[in-house]
């Protein structure tokens, strides 16, 4: 299934193709910052999505493995984007806010559950890795 996304303001579009509406929730202190919360995040494969008004996208390298894009227009979060080597490497990890349509979509996993806020918990069974198992999953170091 094709879903179709954009930015607040609407200078930055995209189409994802053959959408898996599987998503995952990121705790770590980083996502907290930047998304204000917790990141709902689509994990896009880079051949999968296509973008319109690249010319209003910032980007920022968060880390040594991964960069972060925004709207420079209105400030919204477009991706969260691997950059380093490995089996993950150009996959964006794209708020699901962004979509058009958000139905059907399913939380598969939290990870670095040992950092989430105590102020909230989310509903519904799905796998939750800790610091250490999300290390592991990813082969980073902290």
């Amino acid at each position: 299934m094709d879903r179709t996304g954009k930015c607040l303001c609407g200078a930055v579009r995209f189409t994802i193709r053959d959408l898996n509406p599987e998503f995952g929730t990121c705790h770590c202190k980083m996502c907290q910052r930047w998304a204000g919360a917790s990141l709902l995040a689509l994990s896009v494969p880079a051949d999968s999505v296509s973008f319109e008004g690249g010319e209003h996208v910032k980007h920022y390298q968060s880390s040594e493995w991964a960069e972060r894009a925004w709207c420079e227009n209105c400030g919204s979060n477009l991706w969260y984007r691997v950059t380093a080597e490995g089996p993950f490497h150009g996959t964006y990890h794209m708020p699901i806010g962004l979509l058009d349509d958000t139905s059907g979509l399913k939380n598969m996993r939290e990870i670095y559950v040992d950092r989430k806020p105590d102020a909230y918990d989310l509903a519904g069974e799905r796998e939750r890795l800790d610091t250490a198992a999300t290390l592991a999953l990813f082969g980073a170091d902290e």
